[in-house]
Order: C-alpha cells, then structure tokens, then sequence
C-alpha cells in the first residue's frame, strides 16, 4: 500500500494552492502521467523492436508518483490520465489507481482514467472500475488479426477484444483510438469506425506524430486526417458537434451510425490555443508541451524534501514556461523525428 504520508493533499496543510496558468492565461487542468516507458507491444508508429527500457532507479516510485498527482490536484487539475508505455505492466499499478480515487471522493478531481493497449484489461477492468474509473482508452488501429501483429509487432488481438469485452462487463465506457496510417489501416477505417459505433464506443482517428526513431519513415506513414475526412464525408453524414471530453479531439456525429468520430490533428490543424494540458515522464520529467523539448526535473524537488514547497516552486517555474504551440511538420522535416524521445517516454 502507498505510504500514508505520501498521500495528503498540499492544501490540507494551509491556503488553497493557486491554479497553474500559463504565460498565455491558460489554466493547466488536465495532467498526463506516464507511469512506465514499458509495454507489451512494439507498435511500428511508437517503437523501434528492440527497444532499451529505463532502469528501474530512475523511475518515481508509486508513492512519488501518487505525490506528484496529488500536488497537481492541488493546482486546480481536474483530470488525471495515466498512461505508458502501457501502464497495466507497472507492477502493483492498481495501488496507484485505489490511492488516486481519494481525489475523486472528495471532489478535487473530476476525472481518473488511463490509455491502454488493452491487452490486461481483462485482468483489471473490473478492479479499474472499483476505484472510480469510469472511461478508458483503448488504442486499437486494426481489426484484422495478421494485420494487428504486424503493427503491433507482439499483440495478439484476442487478447485486446477479450479485454474490451471485459471493460464493457464491468460498466466502463470505452473508447477507441486508431492511428491512421497510409497503407497500412486506411482502408480499413470505416469498417472499425462502424464495429465500434455498434458496440456504443466513440472513436478517435490521429495523425501519426514525428516522435523518436522507431525504424520507420513517417512520410510513408502520414496520412492526413482531412483526406480521411474527406473520403468518410462521401459515405456517410459527418455532423460537427461541440462535444469536448477534454482532451484535443474535436469530433462529428455520423448520421448513418449515431455515434461519435474525433479527430485528433496535431500536423494537419493543431488547436495549441487552447492547450490545457502537460504530461509528465515515469521519471518525473514534466514536459509543457508534446511536441517542445523544454522540460522541468520534479524528480529532484520531489526527493529533496517530503515538504512539497520545492516542488510547487518547480510548477510555477515550468508553467510559465508553456509555449504557446508545438512545431510538429513531417514534410518539412522528412522522415527525421521533430521530437527524439519516444512517445512511449513522454506517456501515449
């Protein structure tokens, strides 16, 4: 169990802390944490095959890790969204999950979620929804199962619907992403996009980003979301609609289906003006933007001292260090990575 004096909030000891906006007046309120570089699968978007994983030292501790959280709850984040990696690997990870939904209890956060790839949810979803959890992300770019192992490299697509079936068992709502990649799975979107609607599960497309080498050319890869767009709107009535979960998706109803479709576009139209969210690494690297290479140690704070005052300290000085928008361009910078880590570093 997370040790109990690791798991107070900061404002229970004095004044409410001050939200966290930026230079841009941007309140951060939406924190990504990646509790893990590691993962079961090598997707051919996010890894190179053989990948050299953080040593374990390096890594926060679930206790940091539930510190850390629970300083940004005290900034005003209303929305915590762990990830990996695939963070179900993390060993005892579900202590974390119990830990955090205190914040929900009391109200201090609106929402605890994670992205997966699926493959253990079969074996947590039940335990994800005791803790509070009430939607995930499920990143699934193929229903075909030769297909899923070619762009997984490992996975096995029984597993991932067995645990889809499982978290929708457990009254979880589920949602999809699917990395839109040319030649790989375009042909394939409306049929995914159909299944998942007939399951009651929104679905959300993405560009492929130009993060760390993973023994790809990403101009073969990117496929433009417009041009997905465009090719959807010939088959089906796409109706844009105000409907925000938070996150940088901005989505459509389809007529002909009843469900949702979102599109998340950091190449094509990124909405950076309105970023309210920063993500930090399982080794408390915060990064301000997913797309910058600006960063700001709290793994030192954090450790110097069980008060949080340095680690608070730390926030202020990072936040206002947000750039106004990142500088995602795969056709100007070729098959290069705009960014060298790993999306599986920064937390997918």
């Amino acid at each position: 169990m997370l040790s109990p004096d690791l798991s107070f909030d900061a404002a229970q000891f004095g004044a409410p802390r001050r939200p966290l906006v930026d230079s841009f007046a941007r309140a951060v309120t939406y924190l990504r944490v990646s509790v893990t570089d590691r993962c079961d699968f090598r997707c051919v978007y996010c890894m190179a095959e053989h990948m050299t994983f953080l040593p374990k030292p390096e890594l926060l501790t679930l206790e940091e890790l539930d510190r850390l959280c629970s300083a940004f709850v005290a900034r005003g984040v209303k929305k915590l969204r762990l990830t990996g990696g695939e963070p179900l690997v993390r060993r005892d990870v579900m202590t974390l999950f119990r830990s955090l939904g205190r914040h929900l209890e009391t109200g201090a956060l609106e929402e605890l979620t994670l992205t997966t790839n699926g493959s253990q949810l079969a074996r947590f979803a039940a335990d994800l929804k005791a803790c509070g959890v009430e939607r995930i992300n499920v990143s699934l770019d193929t229903l075909d199962p030769d297909r899923f192992r070619a762009l997984t490299r490992w996975g096995d697509l029984n597993k991932v619907l067995a645990g889809i079936d499982a978290a929708q068992a457990a009254g979880l709502k589920v949602k999809l992403n699917a990395v839109a990649l040319r030649g790989e799975n375009e042909d394939e979107l409306p049929a995914l996009i159909e299944w998942a609607h007939g399951r009651g599960m929104d679905v959300s497309l993405i560009e492929v980003m130009p993060l760390g080498e993973t023994g790809a050319d990403r101009m073969d890869q990117y496929l433009p979301l417009s041009a997905v767009r465009a090719s959807l709107a010939r088959h089906w009535t796409l109706e844009d609609i105000a409907y925000r979960t938070g996150g940088p998706a901005r989505y459509v109803r389809i007529a002909e289906t009843g469900g949702r479709l979102g599109f998340i576009t950091p190449l094509t139209h990124n909405f950076c003006e309105g970023c309210n969210r920063v993500r930090v690494t399982c080794t408390g690297t915060l990064y301000m933007c997913l797309g910058q290479e600006d960063a700001a140690d709290l793994r030192a704070p954090l450790r110097a001292s069980e008060s949080d005052e340095a680690l608070h300290a730390a926030l202020d000085d990072a936040i206002l260090r947000k750039p106004k928008g990142h500088d995602f361009v795969i056709e100007r910078r070729g098959s290069a990575p705009a960014v060298r880590r790993h999306m599986s570093v920064t937390g997918g």
